[in-house]
């Protein structure tokens, strides 16, 4: 399903944080979260998340719990994007048996021992419902927010959820102009760092495996980031201007 370009209408930009892969790591996301508000002094920001909340870490549960509170916070506006997994959730809750089967291989049975559910039809609907209205892609006035990437060789209006949601191949090994910086994840950093390069900024630290989850700054004008926090095992929060 093919969306409309985000170059018209844009939104304009103010300080946005966006937030990289979070796999079930609830005391990762506290900290960073925590961290951000401080960063912030007070100020009014946006939060978008890239995507991927649930699967591979100790408490997906608790992540879902925090992420859908912090759409009462009067100080942020918070933007959901899908990740792969949420979709092969949400599907498999809804019956699609191929989607089951796939997810449970990318470690869904953990999700469903969390919410106490024999079966994936038996997850709680607000949580199937809320996975379900995510979008695929945020776009500012500078910068295009999706979960995994977009593929170099066709137009915008080509582009399919289904590459938003799950590009590799032919996309990470360049580094391609979109016409806004593109944020992204889906592809850990195993060394924990984020990929930030010219037209583009990988935000996914591989934080069950390295303990890193990262959110960037994004400031008013144009580009990249302005400053990188993430969390350091085992309880630090480091914060790094990049301008």
């Amino acid at each position: 399903m093919s969306m409309t370009s985000p170059f018209m209408e844009p939104e304009v930009s103010g300080m946005t944080y966006a937030v990289g892969d979070i796999h079930g790591c609830r005391s990762e996301l506290d900290r960073l979260l925590d961290a951000i508000d401080v960063h912030s002094a007070g100020r009014k920001y946006k939060l978008v998340f890239l995507g991927d909340y649930i699967d591979k870490g100790p408490d997906s549960h608790g992540v879902i719990e925090r992420l859908i509170a912090l759409k009462n916070r009067k100080h942020a506006d918070v933007v959901f994007l899908k990740g792969n997994h949420e979709d092969l959730m949400a599907r498999a809750a809804r019956g699609d048996t191929t989607a089951l089967k796939k997810w449970l291989t990318m470690d869904g049975s953990s999700v469903l021992r969390q919410f106490g559910c024999a079966r994936a039809t038996d997850l709680p609907e607000g949580v199937v419902r809320w996975a379900e209205a995510m979008p695929t892609l945020h776009s500012d006035e500078h910068r295009i927010f999706v979960h995994a990437g977009l593929d170099p060789d066709l137009p915008f209006d080509r582009q399919t959820d289904e590459i938003r949601l799950t590009m590799r191949g032919g996309f990470l090994e360049r580094d391609v102009n979109f016409g806004k910086h593109l944020v992204h994840g889906h592809t850990p950093q195993m060394d924990g760092c984020p990929d930030l390069r010219v037209y583009r900024t990988n935000l996914d630290t591989g934080v069950v495996f390295t303990g890193c989850l990262t959110a960037a700054l994004f400031a008013p004008g144009a580009g990249g980031p302005s400053a990188i926090l993430a969390t350091r095992r085992p309880d630090k929060v480091i914060s790094v201007p990049l301008n």
